[in-house]
């Protein structure tokens, strides 16, 4: 998310360019760039907790070349409606997360409150992104925009980032202790040593995992023979 940059365009009230601002905070994107904002006074917007200094250092554009002048990804959002779209368009669970990682600097454009994007917006994106909102209220918030597009974002990459983790599995040998531990007895009773030895593979333990599994259930027979 370090290389983001949110890019508002021609946005027209300051509490949304502070809610903006706000949510940006919370997911740790620091670049704020708007596009001949309506009103100078959205530096002070009360809507921008704990996102002032963000605010502040906002930097401003005449126009949208300008602003992603330095970008290598340029994403476009869009409600959609019935216009038709002469580029990619992407949910944000597509990979977009992956793309934003890998791309560098990247911008991430939304549009005015009345129009949204316009065509000529488009042409400067690589392709477009949506929130699948219901059909019959298709438009959002502009502030509530860039949280949920930020909020999933976020997600993606923390979940890519822990599904990579590399995790020793058990090994079929830690299963085999497992189900030789002593809960059923060997050569005892056949059946019961399969549903043990299924039981265990079902679980998809980790190594250690089966380690911790392991001295419980001896832990358990101890006991049982100590009673016993």
């Amino acid at each position: 998310m370090d290389g983001l940059v949110v890019v508002l365009v021609r946005p027209r009230n300051p509490l949304n360019i502070g809610a903006a601002a706000r949510a940006m905070s919370n997911f740790g994107v620091h670049r704020l760039r708007l596009v001949n904002p309506y009103a100078v006074a959205f530096r002070e917007a009360r809507s921008a907790v704990g996102a002032t200094a963000l605010l502040k250092d906002a930097q401003e554009f005449k126009t949208l070349a300008e602003a992603v002048a330095d970008c290598s990804l340029v994403i476009g959002t869009t409600a959609v409606r019935n216009r038709a779209l002469q580029h990619p368009l992407k949910r944000l669970d597509d990979g977009v997360a992956d793309a934003v990682r890998n791309a560098g600097r990247t911008a991430i454009l939304f549009g005015s409150e009345k129009i949204g994007l316009t065509n000529e917006d488009f042409s400067h994106c690589h392709w477009l992104v949506h929130i699948p909102t219901v059909e019959g209220h298709i438009s959002m918030n502009l502030g509530q925009a860039v949280a949920v597009c930020l909020y999933e974002l976020a997600r993606s990459s923390s979940l890519r980032e822990h599904a990579t983790e590399k995790v020793q599995a058990a090994t079929a040998g830690d299963i085999e202790q497992i189900h030789a531990s002593g809960y059923v007895k060997p050569g005892n009773d056949a059946v019961a040593e399969k549903k043990v030895r299924r039981l265990m593979l079902r679980l998809n333990l980790r190594g250690m995992d089966a380690k911790v599994f392991l001295g419980m259930v001896r832990q358990i027979v101890w006991k049982l023979r100590q009673k016993g």
